[in-house]
């Protein structure tokens, strides 16, 4: 193995670990968001018995291994989905630096990754509460102004792109939600796609779009044999579609033009019209 290589290993292990971090964090959010605590001036507690959680215990992944799941105060278990969700953004941090090239784009690379961050916190506030709070869903879409005029090398974009992106899938969601009284879909579903349309741009928030569509509606039926209960969040799901969007929306896409046709259909319309004028 030679210095480059081990010089690039060192990276990505750096990621992954930067990665669990802020997994530790994004923890924070989703427990105290709801609640409308403070994300940095309340230190953090047992949720059971409130008392304070010693520095050596906030190690993420290893302080939980090491408490074996339990307050050190009184003894009653820690949810290991603390555990998971810093896995889960360590695990997604790597997956996209790999995915983008820690050397070529990493600009982009963090950029998708703090959306990232933010979509796990979309994901499993949702999935608690039902609720999606409205300054993660601006965060997601201020990372677009960065990503269209720092990464146009890494992910050219146009304007025009990203405007419809915004509108095409966010439109019709609201038109659903003002006629349901968002009752079939929620405001924050319509904010959502509305900052992940402005990230990924069309046609990605339409790849975005049928894969929540699809994996929502299987769960969907799962969920409802399982508990009887036909009521879900959907936000998770549009997490989900949104982040798949953004690392193999372009790869779907193309797939899909592809196995439909499309392609070839689109590039006679387009010599046709070339030839009219």
């Amino acid at each position: 193995m030679d210095n480059e290589m081990i010089f690039t290993f060192i990276i990505y292990v750096f990621v992954f670990l930067f990665g669990v971090c802020i997994g530790s964090f994004l923890n924070v959010c989703i427990y105290r968001l709801p609640l409308g605590e403070s994300l940095i001036k309340s230190n953090s507690h047992c949720m059971t018995c409130g008392t304070p959680i010693r520095k050596r215990d906030l190690i993420p992944v290893i302080s939980w291994c090491m408490l074996r799941g339990k307050c050190h105060a009184c003894g009653a278990k820690i949810s290991p989905r603390y555990t998971v969700v810093e896995l889960l953004n360590g695990v997604c941090y790597l997956l996209i630096f790999l995915h983008f090239d820690v050397v070529i784009s990493p600009l982009y690379a963090a950029l998708v990754s703090l959306m990232t961050s933010a979509l796990i916190v979309v994901f499993f506030m949702d999935w608690d509460t039902q609720l999606i709070n409205t300054w993660v869903v601006v965060f997601i879409g201020v990372l677009a102004i960065p990503k269209f005029l720092l990464c146009q090398s890494a992910a050219p974009l146009s304007l025009s792109a990203m405007i419809l992106g915004a509108f095409v899938v966010s439109i019709p969601l609201l038109v659903i939600a003002l006629v349901s009284h968002e009752k079939a879909m929620g405001m924050g579903d319509v904010y959502l796609m509305a900052a992940g349309g402005l990230f990924l741009g069309a046609p990605n928030i339409l790849v975005a779009m049928a894969i929540a569509l699809i994996v929502g509606s299987v769960c969907g039926v799962i969920l409802k044999h399982a508990n009887g209960n036909s009521v879900f969040a959907f936000g998770p799901y549009l997490s989900l579609g949104i982040a798949v969007a953004a690392l193999y929306g372009d790869s779907i896409t193309a797939w899909y033009m592809d196995f439909t046709g499309l392609n070839e259909t689109l590039s006679e319309t387009t010599a046709l019209i070339a030839s009219i004028f």
